[in-house]
């Protein structure tokens, strides 16, 4: 009888269990994502309809498949340039179907899409530290490029950052132009060298050098007399990068992140040993020396904070990935991009080289002359507006939100789509899929109807901190390959950009370069 009783009070234990599951399976998966979107369709928004726990990923994952099989891939510049539409035609179609202000799922993830200028304007300027970081976005590779500076655990740190002051970051930026010179100087002599040894002109495939270009600069910027062993971190985060990109959606199902699944574990070894390597470098440093170099910087900046060890490792741990990604991946896509329209625009390319003479008269550029190219700002500008480092914003409402005449909830993640503001043709005219760095001739502010919409390097407080540096490393580097070499196209190139973290020429740069 005793054991009779026994079985049945296990079994009603584990009915309830499981039953108990189920609701907190439904709550989660079901009542909660239908509860959020029920508040934005209140206020007249609406979106795609999201299925059972993968949201919109399938839609957006044949789409990303449609467009990968259907883009063509030409040898020529074409000369619009329209990367929202060739990128992100499902965000285009939902745009046109369901307006400027939309909602769509990742997974049970609840995302509100803005493209109207008014919300934007509100979100550029909002300070509060109610909205935060996407808790989808705070592991693995810290904060992507045009997030801002992200802090870890603690009271008061969760989804917030602590910001190192601007104007000390240009006091490092400063200070580090014998690094960025000497960085340069080096592409310019191994072109040099590859030009004269084929003859006098070379097909020379740019990506890589803009790579080694940047990838000296910050690794000594960033780590100083440990530089060299920045390398296998920065081969490591490039491959967790690659393994997080948007290729990637159906990490987004709720779940999906956790499975032992071939994918996943790889990077969860590549997150453990950049965070591992990362904080070898920092005990070694605190060790031996004291640098004046980013790392540094980093290290002063938690110097007297009160959070757990835990998560002062966190933030340096995370600033070290963010100074990466903008010294070290945007700045060597944005110069590939550059190089690429320069040579495709014989034109501007005659017009910046002639402005790089006139200032340097043969001298190496620093900080001040690097200032003074007026021409050269422009052509990066417009660069950075085509194609720019950051695709989408992301941030997420923490606490109930009101932006405009828009009320986010509480759960809820706002997304700008700035790769389809940069070109939108109601803010930057009839022209706004051309080249034409002469829209930029009075500064950003005078680019267009709507100048608060340009944000290659993010939004905001929560600007990229690493933008000073990545313009600085772009100037300095076109202004000497301007000012030695002249160049085109080479008949190799193929135009493809394509998306992972950042927008990339798929098959990469080729041009043809000889000596002035």
């Amino acid at each position: 009888m005793q054991l009779q009783f026994d079985s049945q009070f296990l079994m009603s234990i584990l009915f309830l269990s499981f039953v108990g599951l189920l609701c907190y399976l439904y709550t989660s998966f079901v009542d909660k994502p239908n509860r959020l979107r029920s508040k934005l369709m209140k206020q007249g928004i609406s979106g795609p309809p999201p299925t059972i726990l993968l949201g919109n990923i399938l839609e957006l994952q044949k789409a990303r498949s449609a467009t990968s099989k259907s883009s063509s891939s030409s040898s020529k510049v074409p000369s619009s340039h329209n990367c929202a539409a060739l990128l992100l035609p499902l965000f285009d179609k939902w745009r046109n179907e369901y307006g400027q202000v939309f909602v769509f799922s990742l997974g049970t993830i609840q995302i509100v899409c803005v493209n109207q200028p008014d919300i934007v304007r509100e979100v550029t300027v909002c300070t509060s530290l109610d909205m935060g970081k996407p808790a989808y976005q705070l592991k693995h590779i810290g904060p992507l490029v045009g997030q801002g500076i992200l802090t870890s655990n603690g009271t008061k740190w969760v989804h917030q950052r602590k910001i190192i002051a601007p104007e000390l970051y240009m006091e490092k930026v400063k200070g580090m132009m014998n690094i960025i010179s000497e960085s340069a100087v080096s592409v310019v002599n191994s072109w040099s060298n590859r030009i004269e040894a084929e003859g006098g002109v070379a097909d020379i495939k740019i990506d890589e050098c803009m790579r080694n270009f940047s990838g000296n600069v910050i690794s000594r910027a960033c780590f100083g007399s440990n530089y060299t062993k920045s390398e296998e971190i920065f081969l490591k985060l490039t491959a967790l990068q690659e393994l997080l990109s948007w290729k990637n959606l159906f990490r987004r199902i709720p779940g999906m992140c956790y499975l032992p699944t071939k994918t996943n574990r790889e990077i969860w070894t590549l997150e453990k040993e950049v965070n591992e390597m990362i904080l070898q470098v920092v005990k070694e440093r605190k060790e031996t020396s004291f640098e004046k170099d980013l790392l540094q910087m980093v290290l002063e900046n938690v110097k007297d904070s009160k959070p757990s060890k835990e998560a002062i490792d966190d933030f340096i741990v995370d600033n070290c990935k963010n100074i990466y990604l903008a010294g070290y991946e945007t700045t060597a896509v944005s110069a590939t991009w550059c190089l690429m329209l320069l040579a495709a625009n014989p034109d501007w390319q005659d017009r910046v080289r002639a402005e790089v003479t006139e200032i340097c008269r043969g001298r190496i550029p620093d900080f001040s002359m690097l200032g003074k190219m007026k021409q050269l700002a422009m052509v990066i500008h417009e660069v950075l507006r085509l194609y720019p480092p950051v695709t989408v914003v992301s941030r997420e409402a923490l606490k109930d939100m009101k932006f405009g005449n828009l009320d986010v909830p509480k759960g809820f993640n706002l997304w700008i789509m700035v790769v389809s503001l940069h070109t939108n043709p109601d803010i930057w005219g009839d022209d706004a899929y051309k080249f034409k760095p002469e829209r930029f001739a009075n500064g950003t502010i005078g680019s267009c109807k709507l100048p608060h919409v340009y944000m290659p390097f993010g939004v905001g407080p929560r600007v990229c901190l690493g933008q000073n540096l990545a313009i600085v490393e772009l100037k300095m580097i076109i202004a000497l390959i301007l000012s030695k070499f002249t160049f085109s196209l080479s008949p190799r190139y193929v135009h493809s950009p394509t998306l992972r973290l950042l927008i990339e020429p798929e098959h990469g740069v080729n041009i043809l370069v000889k000596k002035i």
